[in-house]
């Protein structure tokens, strides 16, 4: 029985994805930072799905102890942990001149060393178990440039290029390395943007959302499901010889 451990796992993106792996059968571990989130996921999954396999955990990703104790403890409850789901992440807009030294640090804390953290303490069972993924949720912004974002841009560049240089490392050990880039997808991150946009320029959220959505050829926001399927066909056996892959969800944005 694989076991996929997935931080942010609470909501958005990291939901869905829980909901669309405990599907095919796969144990999940839910992680993020508040509790009374991570219950009502775990409540939510286990109704839709009819599935006991799921457990929560209560995680900083940013702290480097407490992921190693977290994921030590996750594997006792639900087995060795095979796939690895780098979901969280944060967005703080500001303009690169007004980028202080802890805002660009928070960013690059959450959304890269977080990672880092989370995959040398998973990546000893994948090796002892001989197989294993692992699938970073990176962004557009890891393929290409945003204004007001920039150390979230640098952030997620930093994450897909890991990807490349783990998968590198791993490619002889059945393990994969791969990132989904979302683009404007509907989460939480985007309703920030929206409200940002509406403070800033006075606009209705319907034009707001309308100026994100334009961003893609398909001129939609992204759906969490969406990005939970392609998350889904990388945890596959059959996709083994997909690694060090930047996989854009993003109706056409990045090409």
């Amino acid at each position: 029985m694989q076991h996929a451990f997935i931080t942010g796992g609470g909501r958005g993106i990291g939901l869905a994805c829980a909901r669309t792996l405990l599907a095919q059968g796969i144990n999940v571990t839910i992680a993020g930072r508040d509790l009374e989130t991570l219950e009502g996921a775990a409540a939510a999954l286990a109704e839709e799905t009819g599935k006991a396999g799921v457990a929560i955990c209560v995680l900083d990703v940013t702290d480097e102890a407490g992921v190693h104790q977290a994921i030590a403890e996750a594997a006792q409850l639900l087995g060795p942990i095979t796939i690895l789901l780098n979901n969280a992440g944060q967005a703080r807009p500001a303009p690169f001149a007004k980028t202080t030294a802890a805002h660009w640090q928070q960013m690059l804390d959450v959304n890269l060393t977080g990672a880092f953290h989370c995959t040398q303490a998973v990546l000893p069972q994948m090796l002892d178990a001989g197989w294993g993924r692992i699938i970073n949720i990176a962004s557009t912004a890891g393929l290409k440039g945003y204004k007001y974002v920039s150390a979230y841009v640098a952030a997620k560049h930093g994450l897909v290029g890991l990807t490349k240089a783990l998968a590198l490392e791993l490619a002889t050990r059945n393990i994969t390395v791969n990132a989904v880039c979302p683009g404007y997808t509907e989460t939480d991150i985007v309703q920030d943007a929206i409200a940002n946009i509406m403070q800033k320029t006075g606009r209705s959220e319907e034009q707001a959302r309308a100026e994100l959505a334009a961003a893609n050829p398909q001129q939609k926001l992204v759906q969490v499901e969406e990005v939970a399927n392609a998350v889904a066909w990388l945890c596959q056996p059959a996709s083994g010889a997909i690694t060090g892959q930047s996989i854009a969800v993003a109706g056409g944005e990045v090409m």
